[in-house]
C-alpha cells in the first residue's frame, strides 16, 4: 500500500480539528503550539480526549475538549520526563559507583579485562570493542576523549585502557545494565546487596531503567504509556508492582533506589505537586492506585 495522505498547512490542521468537534478558541495559541511542537506529537496527547479513540478512526473528540487540555497533557509529560530523567541521574551515578568499586576491590582497577569474570554466555569481544568506542580509545577518536581519559594515554602505557573508576565516568546506563547482567553470580550478590535486592532482581530493574532514560531521552511520552520492558517483581515491594507495564512501576523503581542512594532527594513530595499541578491529569492511567502516596514505600 502506497503512503498518500498529503501534507497539510498549519491553519488546515487547527481546521481537521475544530471539524472533529475540538474547541480551539484563540487560533494563535494553537499555532504557537503546533510550529514549534508540532501535529504529529501532540496528536497523542489528544487520544484520550477522542471517542473511542482505539476503535474509532473518525477521531471525533469528546463534548467540551479543548485544545487546551492537550497542552496541559503535554507540559505535564514534559516536566515529568524531565523529573524522571533528575531521579535517573542519580540511580545511574551510583551504580556506576557501586559496581566500579566492588569489583576493583575484589579484582584490581582494571578488573574488566578480565574476561574469566564474566559468564561463558556474554559475547566478550564485542563489549570490549563497545567500551573501545565509548571512551575514545582509538586515536581517531581522541577529540572526543574526556579529559581524564586523555590524561591516562598521556602518562601510562600499560594497561591499555584506563582503571574501571575512569571508564565506568563514560559507559552509558545500558553498557553497564549489560556488564552487570553478565559479571559471574559471585560478583552479582555484593553488588545488589548494596540496594537491599537480590542480583535477578537489580539486574531486570537495571535493564528496565536503561529503557526507560532512553525514553525521557529522546523525549518519549511517559504518560499513559505500556512499558514494553517490565522490572521483575521482588519481595520488597509486591503490591506495588502489579501493574509492570504502567508508568507507577517506573516509578516505584525509582522511589525504592533512591530511599537508599539519596533518602533526603525529596523525589516523591517533587512527583505528587507535579500531580497536584495538574489535578485535571487521570494518573490511574498510568496505573497508580488510589492513595498512593499513603503507601509504606512512599513514606
Amino acid at each position: 500500500m502506497r503512503y498518500q495522505k498529503p501534507s497539510t498547512s498549519i491553519q488546515e490542521q487547527i481546521a481537521i480539528m475544530r471539524n472533529r468537534g475540538l474547541i480551539i478558541s484563540d487560533a494563535d495559541y494553537a499555532e504557537q503550539y503546533l510550529k514549534f511542537i508540532g501535529y504529529f506529537r501532540l496528536a497523542g496527547y489528544a487520544l484520550p480526549l477522542q471517542i473511542n479513540y482505539n476503535e474509532d478512526g473518525s477521531h471525533s473528540f469528546l463534548p467540551g475538549a479543548r485544545f487546551e487540555d492537550i497542552v496541559d497533557l503535554y507540559a505535564f509529560d514534559r516536566k515529568l520526563r524531565l523529573l524522571v530523567i533528575d531521579a535517573l541521574e542519580r540511580i545511574e551515578v551510583a551504580v556506576r559507583a557501586t559496581i566500579s568499586q566492588v569489583m576493583a576491590e575484589q579484582n584490581g582497577p582494571h578488573w574488566y579485562l578480565g574476561k574469566q569474570l564474566f559468564v561463558p554466555t556474554f559475547d566478550y569481544a564485542a563489549f570490549l570493542d563497545r567500551l573501545k568506542k565509548d571512551i575514545g580509545h582509538d586515536h581517531s577518536r581522541k577529540p572526543a576523549r574526556q579529559t581524564f581519559i586523555q590524561h591516562y594515554y598521556d602518562k601510562y602505557s600499560e594497561p591499555e585502557l584506563p582503571p574501571s573508576w575512569m571508564v565506568f565516568e563514560v559507559l552509558s546506563v545500558g553498557t553497564v545494565s549489560k556488564i552487570f547482567k553478565n559479571i559471574s553470580r559471585e560478583y552479582q550478590k555484593p553488588i545488589a546487596r548494596t540496594y537491599d535486592l537480590d542480583a535477578g532482581i537489580f539486574a531486570s530493574w537495571l535493564h528496565s531503567l536503561s529503557y526507560l532514560r532512553n525514553l525521557a531521552a529522546h523525549h518519549q511520552r511517559l504518560w499513559n504509556r505500556r512499558y514494553t520492558i517490565k522490572p521483575a517483581i521482588t519481595k520488597k515491594v509486591p503490591i506495588d508492582l502489579y501493574q509492570q507495564d504502567r508508568f507507577y512501576a517506573q516509578a516505584v523503581m525509582i522511589q525504592v533506589l533512591l530511599k537508599k542512594i539519596s533518602p533526603g532527594s525529596g523525589w516523591s513530595t517533587r512527583l505528587l505537586d507535579l500531580f497536584n499541578e495538574y489535578p485535571s491529569i487521570e494518573i490511574q492511567r498510568m496505573g497508580f492506585p488510589e492513595n498512593w502516596i499513603a503507601r509504606d514505600i512512599w513514606q
